[in-house]
C-alpha cells in the first residue's frame, strides 16, 4: 500500500467520523433533511469525479473537469455548514474532521494533477472520454468498495433517519 492509498483511507474514515458526529448531535432533530441532502450532493460530486477519473484517459481536460467538481464540492460544503450552524452545535472535533474533508479533494487534485496536466493530448481530441482500457480492477475495487462502506452507506443511513424524522414531525 502506498502513501496515497493510506491518505485515501484516512479521508474516507474522516467521512465516517463525521457521520458518527452527526448522529451524536441528533442531526435528524436539528438541521435534518436539508443538511443530509447536502451531504448526499457532496458525495455525489466526489463520486462523479472518482468515476470520471477511473473511466477517462489522463488529460488536461479531465483535470479541469475535476477542478470544477472540487470547486462545486467546496461551495456545497460551505452551504452545508451554513445550513447546520444556526440550528446545530458543531463541536470542535467535528470542525477538525471537516478540515480533513475540505482539504482532501484539493490534495487529491494536486496529486493526480501533474500526470493529468502533463499527459500528451491526443492529436485532435483533448476531451474527457472513456479510457481505451479501463483502470485495473484492483484500482476500481480500492476506490469504490471502501467509499461505499465508509461514506455512502453512512450517508444513506443518515438520510433515512432524517427522512423518517421529517415524516414523524408531520
Amino acid at each position: 500500500m502506498t502513501l496515497w492509498h493510506g491518505l485515501y483511507l484516512v479521508w474516507l474514515l474522516a467521512g465516517t467520523g463525521d457521520f458518527m458526529l452527526h448522529r451524536r448531535s441528533a442531526i435528524e432533530a436539528t438541521s435534518g433533511l436539508r443538511e443530509s441532502s447536502l451531504h448526499m450532493v457532496q458525495i455525489g460530486l466526489l463520486g462523479t469525479g472518482t468515476l470520471l477519473w477511473l473511466l477517462s484517459p489522463p488529460s488536461p481536460a479531465l483535470w479541469f473537469v475535476l477542478l470544477a467538481i472540487v470547486c462545486v464540492h467546496a461551495l456545497a460544503g460551505y452551504w452545508d455548514t451554513r445550513v447546520a450552524f444556526p440550528v446545530r452545535t458543531i463541536v470542535p472535533l467535528e470542525q477538525h474532521v471537516h478540515s480533513i474533508l475540505d482539504i482532501a479533494p484539493w490534495v487529491a487534485l494536486g496529486v493526480i494533477g501533474w500526470p493529468l496536466l502533463s499527459a500528451a493530448p491526443a492529436p485532435l481530441n483533448d476531451s474527457v472520454g472513456l479510457r481505451s482500457g479501463a483502470a485495473a480492477t484492483s484500482t476500481w475495487l480500492f476506490a469504490l468498495v471502501p467509499a461505499l462502506l465508509l461514506t455512502v452507506l453512512p450517508a444513506l443511513l443518515e438520510f433515512r433517519r432524517c427522512w423518517r424524522s421529517r415524516l414523524r414531525a408531520r
